[in-house]
């Protein structure tokens, strides 16, 4: 078995995913904000349903799409203790695993690009993010790097795998898809043959530029991919590119409910609705349901009944995330719709939980139980 590689060409990276045939459970590694649509269609046209997302650190030249994965599949997300992603439900440490069906992803703690970086053993493939990459390896001058920790890193943990072991970076900016152990062993130009302190004179003197996305991207990645402003927007913001026709604040939406100029519509799955609250008035019309968030065959006749012809709806998930896919969808059905910020529980805090950082609860605006 070989893990499936994916692209994303404007940062290079390369995402995996892993999955048991038996189960088609998978696994998710370094997914890609702006290819979320490419890879919600590869798991469905594989029958593949998604456990895990995992990241191999708080990358700084693109973001990740772990949270909206999570939001569309129900998979969980994982992520490195030392990054501080705070909203990952399981912090991995080295020597951690992560089963999907009967398979095992095994978590390699390999600091020195980033304090926190982990590499990612699954049967003869190692994963190794930007610690070690074909013919070289990720940069140490930034984000806690530490060019003495991944020459340790590299040479005592990667390494040390077997000389068939497959090796599957982060990133290749040469057309190059993987390579092994015995070749980066006998050929890395930034390793082999170097002693540490070669290698970090070596590092020390690259004076490379600052990653263009970087003051976006960390502070996005350490919270999954998030980028919602918790406290919310007082006016619609415009997304007409995007496919839809605008956000609005939680409270705009109410206001627009109250005063009839928009239906309230709830993308959120049956089970969200009964278990964690609901909206009095609210039309229930799920974008996914469980089990297993498949997508609810009916929405297109649901919405067209919840909408006047020439209205306007408001639409609310958990977070913001499948009612913007559920507005584009509404917008091709000549529906004028908006996707509600924040959602009903909002983003997740630090300790990873939901309700106590922006949405429709934590705002105050009018719910119930049951």
């Amino acid at each position: 078995m070989i893990p499936l590689q994916l692209f994303d060409p404007a940062s290079s990276t390369y995402t995996y995913v892993l999955h048991d045939p038996a189960t088609r459970q998978a696994v998710i590694i370094d997914p890609v904000d702006e290819q979320l649509d490419r890879d919600l269609a590869t798991l469905q046209s594989l029958g593949l349903t998604l456990r895990w997302t995992v990241e191999t650190h708080t990358h700084a030249d693109h973001i990740t799409s772990a949270a909206r994965l999570a939001e569309h599949t129900g998979a969980q997300m994982a992520a490195p203790a030392g990054c501080e992603i705070g909203t990952a439900v399981v912090q991995l440490r080295h020597g951690d695993t992560l089963a999907f069906g009967g398979e095992a992803l095994e978590a390699l703690h390999t600091p020195g690009h980033t304090a926190g970086s982990m590499s990612y053993r699954w049967r003869n493939h190692v994963f190794t993010g930007d610690a070690l990459l074909i013919n070289g390896c990720g940069r140490t001058d930034f984000q806690s790097g530490d060019a003495a920790e991944l020459y340790r890193s590299i040479t005592d943990v990667l390494f040390a795998l077997p000389d068939d072991t497959s090796v599957w970076p982060g990133h290749d900016y040469q057309g190059r898809s993987h390579s092994s152990i015995a070749a980066e062993k006998a050929g890395n130009a930034r390793v082999a043959g170097r002693s540490e302190a070669e290698f970090v004179a070596l590092m020390g003197a690259l004076n490379l530029p600052r990653p263009r996305r970087m003051d976006e991207a960390v502070p996005a990645n350490q919270h999954s991919g998030q980028r919602q402003d918790a406290d919310g927007v007082a006016l619609q913001a415009p997304r007409e590119a995007q496919g839809y026709a605008g956000d609005v604040s939680p409270a705009l939406a109410w206001q627009w409910v109250q005063d009839g100029q928009a239906v309230l519509v709830d993308v959120r799955s049956d089970a969200e609705r009964e278990w964690v609250g609901q909206v009095p008035g609210a039309v229930p019309v799920a974008w996914k349901q469980w089990p297993g968030m498949a997508m609810n065959a009916d929405f297109d006749a649901q919405i067209r009944l919840a909408v006047p012809e020439g209205g306007r709806a408001v639409l609310l998930c958990r977070s913001g995330v499948r009612s913007v896919a559920a507005a584009k969808r509404a917008t091709e059905l000549g529906i004028t719709a908006y996707n509600i910020l924040e959602g009903f529980e909002g983003d997740a805090d630090g300790q990873a939980h939901r309700g106590r950082k922006g949405g429709w609860r934590y705002r105050g605006l009018p719910w119930r139980q049951g």
